[in-house]
C-alpha cells in the first residue's frame, strides 16, 4: 500500500486506512454515533484491528462524503442511498458467470451495496470485499451514477 518514490518519501495510497474513528468523523463533520451509523448500513468496511479500533481510507471518507451529499443536499434517505449503491452492475464488473449470478444476493436484490452481503457459493466468496474494485472504485457519487447510466444504456451489456 505504501510506495517509496526517488527521494525515499512513503507515498500513501487513497485506500490505506489512516482514520481513527473520531478522525474520519471530524473529517466528515459528523459524529462518532453516526459515522457507526453509516458503516452498520454497510456504505463502509473500515479496517479493524485486532484490538477492534476502526481506521477509515480515503476512500472511505469519499465514499461517506457523497453519501453525506446524497443524504443532506439531495434529501435521499439511507434507503435510497443503499439502494443507488446496491444498482451498481457489480456482476458486470466483476465479471460473474451466470451460475454466480443466479448464486448471488446482491445480482437478485437492490436493497444494498454488493460489499453488505454475505457471499457464499461464488466467485466473491474468496476475495475481501474491501479489495474489489466494486468496493474501492465506487466512491464518487458522480462514478456511481455513470456507471448505472453506461449499464442501462447498454441494455445491461457494460
Amino acid at each position: 500500500m505504501q510506495n517509496k518514490d526517488a527521494g525515499g518519501i512513503k507515498n500513501i495510497s487513497a485506500d490505506m486506512p489512516l482514520y481513527p474513528i473520531r478522525v474520519a468523523a471530524k473529517l466528515l463533520g459528523i459524529s462518532i454515533p453516526l459515522l457507526r451509523l453509516y458503516e452498520i448500513e454497510g456504505f463502509v468496511l473500515p479496517y479493524k484491528k485486532e484490538s477492534k479500533q476502526r481506521l477509515y481510507s480515503q476512500l472511505d471518507i469519499d465514499r461517506l462524503a457523497c453519501v453525506r451529499k446524497a443524504i443532506t443536499e439531495r434529501k435521499i434517505g439511507i434507503a435510497g442511498v443503499k439502494m443507488a449503491f446496491a444498482m451498481i452492475p457489480c456482476w458486470k464488473i466483476k465479471g460473474c458467470s451466470k451460475a454466480d449470478r443466479e448464486k448471488c444476493e446482491a445480482y437478485t436484490s437492490s436493497e444494498k451495496p454488493c460489499w453488505s452481503y454475505k457471499h457464499f457459493d461464488n466467485v466473491c466468496e474468496t476475495s475481501p470485499c474491501s479489495e474489489c474494485p466494486v468496493y474501492r472504485d465506487f466512491t464518487d457519487c458522480n462514478h456511481v451514477k455513470s456507471a448505472i447510466i453506461e449499464h442501462t444504456n447498454n441494455n445491461g451489456k457494460m
